[in-house]
């Protein structure tokens, strides 16, 4: 007998009764995803080595296979993450509900078309896959998730939500936390509603800096120590509880979460790359907030094609002297340390001729944003994103110390930026996650208070649809997440999974946003409401980081060197 077989009534399956349903699909999943990842191997890796020709000229192809393979671990993920809960007791009528709508919907797009973006669908026969690999996925588990997805089910997801509105842990869904982590998140939200949700509209519309003083209560709180060892003055928690603070603080503004961005990223610098005097050295004041950091990794020709990066440093005497163009720099004015790449073997032209730096420089003003010799910069006025503010900027002839030269050693610039991309990504998609349940939070509210033909808004179902299918989505995309975030605490390697976890959530922030300023109608269009901050600080999700389509060809290299 099947798992379907079991299911009496599947408009009121009982989440027991899910589970198998669930496993069973992850296992359809995995096997379509391997038969494509088979196919797609046959195309662009014959003979087991990438042809990088092939791989270039089908790009729809190997993007669309890193898609599938993102959708078909997403299951995996939805799928454990239900039979763990319900082996807790905590698997309830929520959860089931919203499982069981994330569920159907992304296996209903993989045997008919994974959406990699706004008109861009990957379908099975372009991977070389024929009728019978679709027939065959279709299980009557899968078919009966799929059909299983019924109007009455998202009207009563809605209502389950409506209700949760305003508790304390109102995420939609039980996330599958420990306590511990549970009380941090508690802590953040309500942080993040006393301090930083008031003002956010504010700072966004003005285009005004997050205030130092919130900064120094998210350094009293814990936010920029929270990974360190305990030796550097760290709290010596994970990448899972890294993930929780920076959802919650997201949800609030992008900006603030993404403040503890700028101290994780030189962090991992530091911690992996560098001498233990540098250690010492910054750890500790970038941990406190004494120090406030910023990546200077982008040029304005090069963008993801760091092996072409032009800006050199010159070693004379006891000091690099660095010269250059960056862009796209966050937080550069009030930066009191710049983890800057240079290229340092002028005759090394890819990336072993990068090297790391640690420059320190005075924190700016707005009137006066570089106070350093040798360095000018110039802000970017953005849509979005705001309150740390993005800039361009000049060296010439820049002094670094020599002894900062992260490491001691020049060449490994780029061997050291990459150990920080899982965690960069993994944060990115819980940034992404938090900014998805800020737009639900904001078009649920506005749903419930508008009245239109009598009642709000929020009984008709093309409202009530995207609400659920916004919560349905985020509860998918967090899973995956925090699968990735649990790999790289355990020392794994989570490259491949944080790179699908940064890839999806971005796409899920982005529609949730979206959907919610269609449920605004056209206020969601004038400034004053704050779905139209919420856009743009989503729509640069699937940009930095790596841009979704930079991140669909690391995830699709990674599968076809498997």
């Amino acid at each position: 007998m099947t798992a379907a077989e079991t299911v009496t009534d599947r408009e009121t399956l009982s989440p027991a009764a899910l589970v198998p349903l669930l496993e069973a699909a992850a296992e359809a999943a995995g096997t379509l995803n391997a038969q494509a990842t088979e196919a797609v191997k046959a195309k662009l890796a014959p003979g087991g080595k990438i042809d990088n020709a092939a791989l270039e000229r089908e790009q729809h192809v190997a993007h669309g296979l890193a898609w599938i393979s993102t959708y078909a671990e997403g299951i995996r993920q939805l799928a454990d993450y239900a039979k763990r809960m319900e082996g807790e007791g905590r698997f309830g009528e929520m959860e089931s509900l919203l499982s069981q709508i994330a569920a159907g919907e992304y296996l209903a797009q993989l045997a008919g078309g994974v959406t990699m973006s706004q008109g861009e669908v990957v379908r099975l026969h372009e991977l070389g896959l024929d009728e019978s690999a679709r027939t065959a996925f279709l299980t009557e588990d899968v078919a009966a998730l799929i059909e299983g997805v019924t109007p009455e089910m998202r009207t009563r997801v809605v209502d389950l939500i409506q209700d949760a509105q305003g508790a304390a842990s109102a995420n939609f869904g039980d996330p599958g936390l420990e306590e511990t982590y549970e009380e941090i998140r508690n802590e953040m939200r309500r942080f993040s509603e006393a301090e930083v949700v008031p003002h956010a509209q504010e700072w966004h519309l003005k285009d005004d800096y997050i205030p130092l003083e919130l900064i120094n209560q998210m350094a009293e709180l814990g936010v920029f120590s929270l990974t360190l060892p305990e030796e550097y003055g760290g709290l010596g928690l994970g990448k899972e509880a890294m993930c929780v603070v920076s959802e919650e603080l997201s949800r609030g503004y992008i900006g603030v979460g993404s403040l503890g961005t700028r101290s994780e990223i030189a962090e991992e610098l530091i911690l992996n790359g560098g001498t233990d005097e540098q250690k010492q050295e910054w750890l500790p004041k970038i941990a406190s907030g004494e120090i406030l950091p910023t990546a200077v990794f982008t040029e304005p020709n090069t963008g993801s094609d760091l092996a072409s990066l032009t800006t050199r440093a010159v070693k004379d005497g006891d000091v690099y002297k660095i010269t250059g163009q960056k862009t796209w720099i966050t937080h550069a004015a009030r930066a009191d340390l710049m983890t800057v790449l240079a290229r340092t073997d002028p005759n090394e032209k890819g990336y072993k001729g990068l090297s790391m730096f640690l420059a320190p420089k005075p924190r700016g003003t707005d009137d006066n944003p570089f106070p350093a010799d040798n360095v000018t910069g110039g802000e970017i006025e953005v849509l979005g994103y705001r309150g740390m503010k993005e800039f361009d900027v000049s060296f010439d002839g820049f002094e670094v110390p020599a002894a900062n030269l992260l490491g001691g050693v020049e060449g490994q610039g780029f061997k050291q930026l990459m150990q920080t991309f899982e965690a960069a990504r993994i944060q990115t998609a819980a940034r992404a996650i938090g900014v998805a349940q800020s737009a639900l939070d904001i078009g649920l509210r506005y749903a419930m208070e508008r009245v239109q033909f009598g009642k709000p808004i929020v009984k008709f179902p093309r409202v009530s649809d995207k609400l659920a299918m916004m919560a349905a989505e985020i509860l998918l995309a967090r899973q995956l997440t925090y699968y990735s975030a649990r790999q790289k605490d355990d020392g794994k390697r989570c490259d491949l999974e944080a790179g699908m976890a940064k890839l999806l959530a971005a796409r899920v922030a982005w529609a949730a946003a979206d959907n919610a300023l269609q449920i605004h109608g056209g206020n969601g269009f004038a400034l004053e409401y704050t779905i139209s901050r919420v856009l743009c600080d989503a729509r640069i999700l699937s940009i930095f980081e790596g841009a979704a389509e930079i991140q669909a060809h690391v995830i699709a290299r990674r599968l076809l060197e498997q």
